[in-house]
C-alpha cells in the first residue's frame, strides 16, 4: 500500500546496539569515540551507562518513544555493514558498530513506524545474494558510508550490484562529506563524484548531508553535490546533521530554487540537535531558538527548527514516492 501523501518521514535514523538482546549489534569504541557515544546517548535521554548494560533494548524503547511522540510518522532505520578491504575481506579493526541487516529488518516487521535500509559492502562475496536475501525481506533502501567502509562506487566490479538496486527500485543512501563520529578509512571517499556509476546504472541516489562538512577543517564538497544535481535527476540530498552548526553553514542555499526540490528530510538521530546555530545564522528567531532549547525531544526539535527555517512541507514528505514500495500509513 502507498503511503499517504503528507506523511512525514524521517528517512536518516540509525540503530545502534551491542548485542545485549541478541541483536546481532556490536560496539567497538576508542578513546576518543566513546565520550563522543556517552554524549549522543545523553542527549536522546539515555544514560551513558548503556553503553556497558541493555543497550538493545533501552535504544529501542526511547526511540520509540521519541518518535510516537513527534511530529513525524514514519523513521527510515539504518543497518550499517562491517568494513571490508577491496577483495571483499572483512576487515578486524576499523569500524566501530555493527548492525546486522537481519535485526533492522525484524525491528520494521514488529514496528509499523520503522522502514528498513539495508548496508551492504558490495565487494563481499555474497553481495548480491544479500541483496537479494533483503530485497525480500522488505528492504526500502541501502546505507553505505564509503569513507568509513571503504566503498568506492566508482569500481567497475560493483556494477551489476548497482544495476539489480537500480531494476529493484532500491535507492541508495551514501554518506557524502567529511565524517567524525566514526573512524574514517579512506577520507577521499567523502567526495560525492563517486556516486557516478550507480547513478549511471539508474539508482536513485541521496547523498546524506550534500556533501558538506562535518568539522571546521575538513574540505566542503557541497558545491560539487550541487553541481551533480543539475546532471543526474535522480540524485537527491538529505538534511540530516543540519542543526549541527558545521553542517548548517549552506542552510540558505538549500532552501532557493531548484535545490530544495532535490532534498528529502532527515535527523541523523541519535547525532544531537542545537538550536544555536540557526539562531545564529538568523534563520529562525530568539523565540523559535528558545523553544528547540526547550524542546526534549530530539527528533521533534529537530523537525520544528527546519520548519521554522522555511524548508517546505515537500522535503518532510518526498521521500515517500522515492522508496521501491509504499509503506501502509501509521494510524494516528
Amino acid at each position: 500500500m502507498k503511503s499517504e501523501p503528507g506523511e512525514i518521514i524521517d528517512m536518516h535514523v540509525h540503530i545502534v546496539g551491542n548485542g545485549s538482546s541478541g541483536s546481532g549489534c556490536w560496539l567497538k569504541l576508542d578513546s576518543w569515540h566513546r565520550p563522543v557515544a556517552g554524549l549522543m546517548l545523553r542527549h536522546v535521554g539515555l544514560p551513558a551507562s548503556a553503553l556497558r548494560g541493555d543497550l538493545d533494548r533501552l535504544y529501542l524503547a526511547r526511540l520509540l518513544e521519541l518518535l510516537r511522540g513527534s511530529s513525524i510518522r514514519r523513521a527510515v532505520i539504518l543497518a550499517q555493514d562491517a568494513v571490508h578491504d577491496d577483495s571483499g575481506k572483512r576487515c578486524q579493526d576499523p569500524g566501530s558498530f555493527y548492525v546486522p541487516n537481519s535485526y533492522v529488518l525484524q525491528l520494521a516487521r514488529q514496528h509499523p513506524e520503522f522502514l528498513p535500509a539495508v548496508s551492504i559492502h558490495p565487494a563481499r562475496p555474497d553481495a548480491l545474494e544479500e541483496l537479494e536475501r533483503c530485497i525480500a525481506g522488505g528492504a526500502v533502501m541501502m546505507k553505505c558510508l564509503p569513507n568509513c567502509q571503504n566503498i568506492d562506487c566508482r569500481n567497475p566490479r560493483f556494477t551489476r550490484f548497482w544495476e539489480r538496486m537500480a531494476e529493484a527500485g532500491l535507492p541508495l543512501l551514501a554518506h557524502t562529506g567529511g565524517e567524525h563520529t566514526l573512524p574514517v578509512v579512506r577520507p577521499d571517499l567523502a567526495d560525492p563524484r563517486i556516486l557516478t556509476r550507480p547513478l549511471d546504472c539508474g539508482v536513485t541516489v541521496i547523498a546524506a548531508h550534500c556533501g558538506t562538512r562535518s568539522g571546521l577543517l575538513d574540505r566542503d564538497y557541497f558545491e560539487t553535490f550541487v553541481e551533480m544535481t543539475r546532471a543526474y535527476p535522480r540524485l537527491y540530498g538529505d538534511i540530516s546533521a543540519f542543526n549541527v552548526p558545521t553542517r548548517g553553514g549552506r542552510i540558505r542555499e538549500c532552501l532557493r530554487e531548484p535545490l530544495v526540490s532535490r532534498l528529502v528530510h532527515g535527523s541523523d538521530f541519535p547525532v544531537p540537535v542545537y538550536a544555536v546555530g540557526a539562531w545564529l545564522r538568523g534563520l529562525v528567531d530568539w523565540n523559535v531558538y528558545r523553544a528547540g532549547r526547550r524542546n526534549a525531544n530530539p527528533i521533534e526539535r529537530d523537525y520544528q527548527l527546519k520548519r521554522a527555517m522555511g524548508f517546505p512541507p515537500e522535503v518532510f514528505t518526498r521521500i515517500s514516492r522515492l522508496l521501491p514500495a509504499g509503506p501502509r500509513p501509521v494510524s494516528s
